[in-house]
């Protein structure tokens, strides 16, 4: 071996590491597990090249339908409106990794550590779709802030029936739009103890999501760990694909040495952004966070037996 080859080999560990190559492949990957890219559409998601990048929505105007008459026909002028989709957010991942880790794995480390990027990029992408609860129209929520519904085995499929029923009177089931609904898994302990809930295993012939543990109220039902508590409460999200449509892109991914140290530097831009487009198509359930249900029933039941225990031993004040 010459020196020149010999200082290619100490300054390339990753020497089978081509960028290109993997960023193909954690693409790939990032397209199959995310809950939520099964709930949106990529219908305007073209070339994404920087961040701030807007895709422009153009949404079509009503068309008015009139009776024949004797008199002319009128034109209705059409005035379409138009929204924009921007590529707003904007996340990275970078680590480093030395040379005797790398010697000493036993296992190929960069497709363990492209796979730990994969998760951390999903839950924050998760995250931020669940949060577009905000877009869903106001008459399509089942229950309030101030009034929020509370969960339990015997209630849930009514409350699911009645979710669904909001997103059927906004027309956002025409046709063969198939509805899903995002659940945490507190909210699916209490699912799978109702009786009319749908299995996947027993689904039989009819096709569901990828990922789906089955189906309630005619609604796809998925499972996510990021469906978390804000302030007490769980946004319980459903819809079809036409409500929230997503653009993302891996827009860069290198592998370059560390001059400070005997090790290997990976790092990744990762850009996307989302839109609602059809609001009516969204619906939501505010539910009270069991946790907090519960604590207030304990603080309670605490409260009365300190009471009547405090009655039975003669506590209290005497009248002189």
């Amino acid at each position: 071996m010459t020196e020149n080859e010999t200082q290619t080999t100490q300054t390339n560990a990753y020497s089978a590491f081509i960028p290109q190559i993997w960023s193909k492949k954690l693409n790939a990957m990032l397209e199959k597990n995310c809950v939520m890219m099964q709930c949106v559409n990529r219908n305007y998601e073209g070339d994404i090249a920087n961040q701030g990048d807007k895709v422009k929505i153009i949404t079509p105007a009503n068309v008015a339908i009139s009776t024949v008459s004797s008199s002319n026909i009128s034109y209705s002028e059409l005035e379409p409106t138009s929204t924009e989709l921007t590529i707003d957010q904007k996340k990275y991942f970078a680590f480093k990794i030395n040379d005797v880790a790398q010697a000493q794995a036993n296992q190929d480390i960069m497709t363990a550590h492209l796979e730990s990027a994969r998760k951390a990029i999903e839950e924050v992408q998760d995250s931020f779709l669940l949060g577009m609860h905000t877009d869903v129209d106001s008459d399509n929520i089942v229950g309030s802030e101030e009034s929020a519904v509370e969960l339990n085995k015997s209630t849930i499929y009514a409350k699911f029936v009645e979710l669904a029923m909001k997103l059927k009177n906004s027309n956002a089931l025409t046709g063969n739009k198939k509805p899903w609904v995002i659940i945490n898994p507190t909210i699916e302990s209490y699912l799978l103890q109702s009786t009319e809930f749908i299995g996947a295993h027993k689904v039989a012939d009819e096709t569901i999501r990828e990922g789906a543990i089955g189906r309630i109220a005619g609604m796809d039902v998925l499972v996510s760990t990021n469906l978390t508590a804000t302030s007490g409460l769980f946004y319980v999200l459903a819809g079809t694909n036409d409500a929230i449509t997503f653009a993302s892109q891996l827009a860069r991914i290198e592998s370059l040495r560390d001059k400070d140290s005997f090790a290997d530097l990976v790092r990744g831009l990762y850009l996307y952004g989302a839109k609602t487009v059809q609001p009516k198509a969204l619906a939501k359930m505010v539910v009270q966070d069991p946790t907090e249900v519960a604590e207030e029933t304990t603080t309670t039941t605490t409260t009365t037996t300190e009471t009547q225990t405090s009655n039975d031993n003669g506590g209290g004040t005497t009248n002189p």
